[in-house]
């Protein structure tokens, strides 16, 4: 029945190009491999040249042929040279997943102001740029999606969580209003919160990885957003594992 599903789904998007950030590893390597799979024309970006290169070279043997940008999607002119090196080599985006994110952990009061900026510029900054980039073609064109990958971290307080709560707090307000913003040009922005997923982005030390989320868990979720029918428009999911740790 899986391999029934995955046939389903192969080719729906139909050379739609879509621009996943932070997409060398991790959820963003998984939501790539997961548009490319169902037909999209895929280009990734990353700030690590050699991870993106082993990326793109991963892809390229399982099917899907990526466009590989080295960018820092925190910096507005590579934002800029990123995106019309996309609309130049495979056209405009017309889905955009807002992935790239870091996590830096620890008493807020022990933190420096570089640490603080370094996360909030990587995990809110970037989608607001990048969103900021695509948006006036989307709108022109009045279709489109934008998914940020937020956090269950976005809603809950956890000690030890400042910098990244903030992010993602920061991240769950700014996707509300872009989604009220964008949805009468025909935009939708949706908004994806993991629990904890089982990549290299945080330690979970202690914890057993089969109850984790998966990266492959959140990649599903987006591929569900992009196909969703044209009359509805689901603007947040919260997403959890079965199992508790």
């Amino acid at each position: 029945m899986a391999n029934d599903n995955r046939n389903a789904t192969q080719g729906i998007l139909g050379g739609v190009v879509a621009l996943v950030t932070g997409g060398s590893r991790g959820i963003g390597l998984a939501i790539a491999r997961r548009l490319g799979s169902m037909g999209a024309r895929v280009a990734i970006c990353a700030r690590d040249a050699k991870r993106l290169r082993q990326a793109s070279e991963e892809l390229a043997g399982e099917g899907v042929a990526p466009l590989a940008v080295v960018a820092d999607v925190t910096r507005a002119a590579e934002v800029a040279a990123l995106v019309e090196r996309v609309e130049t080599e495979l056209g405009p985006a017309e889905i955009l997943v807002n992935n790239a994110g870091m996590g830096l952990f620890g008493a807020f009061h022990e933190r420096s102001e570089a640490e603080w900026d370094t996360v909030l510029d990587t995990n809110l900054k970037s989608v607001f740029l990048m969103s900021r980039a695509v948006a006036p073609g989307m709108i022109r064109r009045r279709r489109g999606r934008i998914v940020n990958i937020s956090s269950l971290a976005g809603k809950n307080s956890f000690a030890n969580g400042g910098l990244y709560c903030a992010s993602k707090w920061g991240l769950m307000g700014l996707s509300s209003c872009m989604a009220e913003e964008l949805r009468a040009h025909g935009i939708r922005v949706n908004v994806v919160c993991p629990g904890s997923v089982a990549t290299d982005f945080s330690p979970h030390s202690g914890r057993n990885p089969a109850t984790l989320l998966q990266a492959d868990d959140v990649a599903h979720v987006v591929g569900s957003l992009v196909t969703e029918g044209p009359n509805s428009f689901i603007s947040e999911i919260d997403l959890r594992p079965l199992q508790k740790p």
